[in-house]
């Protein structure tokens, strides 16, 4: 599943979750410090989490 990072507009805090693509285009993405659904995408490098081991 994709990670995608995230930043806060109300408190400014940066955060990270794992989502799927379903999850990610719904756009309810919420703070997980101050509660807020007022969040920006910012650009990352890609990475992707797998359940197989390398």
């Amino acid at each position: 599943m994709p990670f995608y990072e995230f930043r806060c507009q109300k408190c400014n805090k940066t955060f990270g979750l794992t989502l799927t693509i379903k999850e990610r285009e719904k756009g309810k993405i919420v703070c997980p410090k101050c509660k807020s659904k007022k969040t920006e995408p910012l650009f990352s490098p890609f990475f992707a989490k797998t359940s197989k081991k390398s």
